[in-house]
Parts: C-alpha cells; sequence; structure tokens
C-alpha cells in the first residue's frame, strides 16, 4: 500500500511538473495532467499488482516504477494533444469572428 501512496504522490507532482514546463498550459487546466498521471499510474500499480509483480523476486520494481513511468507519459501526453487541439480550436474560433 505504501507504493500505491508514493505511485500517487510522484505521479500528481510529474503532472504538476508537466504542467509547468508546458507554453500552451493556458489552454488547459492544471489539474488535467496531474489527473491524467495519477489515474494511469495508480491504475497500472492495480494491474501490475493484481498480476502478481509486486511478489516475485527481482520483479519488485515493477509496481514501484513502471507506473511512475507511464503517469508521466500519460500526462505528457495528454499535454501535447490537449494544447495542439485546443490552440487549433480557439484559432479557428478567432478567425471566424474576425471574418464577421
Amino acid at each position: 500500500m505504501l507504493s500505491l501512496i508514493v505511485v500517487a504522490m510522484v505521479t500528481v507532482a510529474a503532472g504538476f511538473v508537466v504542467w509547468a514546463n508546458d507554453k500552451r498550459h493556458a489552454k488547459y487546466g492544471i489539474s488535467v495532467p496531474a489527473g491524467v498521471a495519477a489515474s494511469v499510474g495508480m491504475l497500472s500499480w492495480i494491474i501490475f499488482m493484481a498480476a502478481g509483480f509486486g511478489y516475485q523476486p527481482g520483479l519488485t520494481w515493477i509496481p514501484w516504477i513502471l507506473p511512475l513511468i507511464l503517469g508521466t507519459a500519460a500526462a505528457i501526453a495528454a499535454a501535447v494533444y490537449l494544447g495542439r487541439t485546443r490552440t487549433r480550436h480557439d484559432t479557428a474560433r478567432l478567425t471566424a469572428i474576425l471574418k464577421l
């Protein structure tokens, strides 16, 4: 259970770091990358523990490290996707307004 708490705290922190480093972070909320990272990290921890990786000698690092990596990667992917998509949609709406 301690590893789940560590995964939750580190992935949320990684999500905030991803948000802070994104140049288009004004296009989406601060909690989006943190929430995505925490969700993916905790869900992958549950899957890895259910698969029995937490109790196999030599494989106990998987529920500790892999969810952190997966959560951070998911936060980066969400920030890139949302930033580009929202920027494109906002530009299209502003162009449509200016054409009036």
